[in-house]
């Protein structure tokens, strides 16, 4: 990030900040915007709240319109801003100074990663919150996932309105082609990711912890009942086309529920991403029986393998926004998780931090600013 623009996006008013090549802290007491910022850069990577917030609650209280440009330098050098109009309810994208036709077409154009204390409900949440991982890291980093992923959902939707409706088999399966076709490309598409970084996702767990072994696996619902695949079936997530064949299959044993229930029972929408730890011979949820330090460690794992997948995706290092990142780990694991950082190879950095002493990444070598009601100070 060389440059970022701010009009009017949440308390931060209008400002124009200019980043150091290496990075920046931003120290501040709590409530003052710190996290904000961290918002608004990644906002330009996504045009999404990492917190979920919908883009009206990211405008000012005061104002109609947010609006955001930023600029990166690097290999992959691009002018990326993003406005919104609260009152016609109208997002505008444009890269390099041209309009973005298809909001997909302008994604990932930064590279960044955000780092969070809330990371932990990647882990302790429900499988959706893991989905949603892999639906922005995939969107972000595939070519063809967007479309897949948007493809599946309305074939989703669709079928789904059919089925409330009581309107019989004919008007349902005929949504059927298109929710196999992009159930079966979202679906392979994350099986290969976590295939791929299963490895590293361990490694990094293991650094971190010095200890605990944490295993990462893709389980598609489209195995016998209750998601588990059939005996010889556990890497049918590798061929889409036999994904395909699964998820047919499912649908016609899934036919009575589903007309009884009035949804789809079946499909990537109700998949998983498991993670697991070893104990006694037995594989255990870490989001049920694994610790607090267990659960951020994985944490911070996925976001490592996140910042992996650009490096090797984009042939770029990323932009890391680490947000208060080390706030609840021990001594032992923010030393692993910074020496890990830094045997990666990271590129830019920008922290918060409520205090000096905690703005431990890269010690005194970052830049200090300082940040009060939303006003940054260089």
């Amino acid at each position: 990030m060389r440059e970022l623009e701010l009009r009017h996006f949440r308390n931060l008013g209008v400002q124009e900040l200019h980043f150091p090549p290496e990075g920046v802290a931003v120290i501040g007491d709590n409530a003052q915007g710190k996290t904000n910022l961290l918002e608004a850069i990644y906002y330009l990577e996504s045009f999404r709240s990492f917190r979920g917030a919908a883009d009206g609650e990211l405008t000012a209280f005061s104002e109609d319109v947010f609006y955001l440009k930023g600029s990166v330098e690097g290999d992959r050098p691009a002018t990326v801003s993003a406005g919104f109009d609260r009152k016609r309810r109208k997002k505008k994208v444009s890269v390099d100074g041209t309009d973005a036709q298809r909001m997909s077409s302008a994604l990932g154009r930064l590279g960044a990663v955000v780092f969070s204390p809330s990371d932990v409900e990647l882990v302790s949440g429900g499988p959706s919150a893991r989905r949603r991982f892999l639906d922005i890291l995939l969107s972000l980093n595939r070519e063809g996932y967007v479309e897949a992923l948007v493809g599946y959902r309305k074939a989703l939707a669709q079928r789904n309105a059919a089925l409330k409706a009581n309107a019989g088999a004919a008007a349902v399966g005929a949504w059927d082609q298109g929710l196999v076709g992009h159930g079966a490309r979202v679906t392979h598409m994350r099986h290969e990711w976590a295939t791929t970084w299963s490895g590293a996702f361990s490694a990094y767990c293991t650094a971190i912890s010095g200890c605990d072994s944490v295993a990462m696996k893709y389980r598609p619902d489209l195995g016998a009942g209750g998601g588990e695949p059939r005996a010889g079936e556990e890497a049918f997530g590798d061929d889409e086309g036999l994904v395909q064949e699964r998820f047919r299959a499912r649908l016609a044993e899934n036919w009575e529920t589903d007309v009884r229930r009035g949804v789809t029972t079946v499909g990537p929408h109700r998949d998983e991403l498991l993670l697991t730890i070893t104990s006694r011979a037995r594989s255990l949820q870490v989001r049920t029986f694994g610790s607090g330090g267990q659960r951020r460690t994985a944490a911070l794992a996925l976001r490592l393998a996140e910042a992996a997948t650009i490096r090797r995706e984009r042939g770029t290092e990323p932009i890391l926004l680490l947000d208060d990142a080390f706030a609840e780990l021990d001594e032992g694991r923010s030393r692993q998780v910074m020496e890990l950082l830094r045997d990666e190879g990271t590129g830019q950095v920008v922290l918060t931090a409520p205090k000096e002493s905690d703005a431990r990444l890269r010690g005194p070598s970052l830049e200090r600013w300082r940040i009060h009601q939303g006003v940054i100070e260089a």
